[in-house]
């Protein structure tokens, strides 16, 4: 009579196609783990902490109207190359307005 064994089935054994399918549902459907903590002494409110945690694909947090990496310019490079236009452009305002401020050199060499 042999007992069942009680050890965990190695990696990679029958569980893997059911991580990939929680996996696929979860990033399909979302998920958004919420929490606070807080800490108080005497009725006095010390800290708070609100942790929001929100586990989607792409797609799905534009759905839900999350797209904050799009205008960040560490992760989107559309959005790097807006604000390095928009550096452009300022500098460029700026000599334009040193150089309307400081005469040529040929003005101050005529005077």
């Amino acid at each position: 009579m042999s007992t069942p064994s009680r050890l965990p089935e190695p990696y990679g054994q029958g569980g893997g196609s059911n991580l990939a399918d929680i996996l696929e549902r979860v990033l399909d459907k979302g998920i958004v783990i919420a929490g606070d903590i807080r800490i108080n002494l005497l009725d006095i409110e010390l800290l708070t902490i609100k942790l929001r945690l929100i586990v989607a694909s792409v797609d799905k947090a534009k759905e839900m109207g999350i797209d904050w990496w799009e205008d960040d310019p560490a992760l989107s490079t559309r959005a790097r190359r807006d604000e390095l236009a928009r550096e452009n452009a300022e500098l460029r305002e700026r000599l334009e307005r040193l150089e309307q401020l400081e005469p040529t050199r040929t003005e101050k060499e005529s005077s």
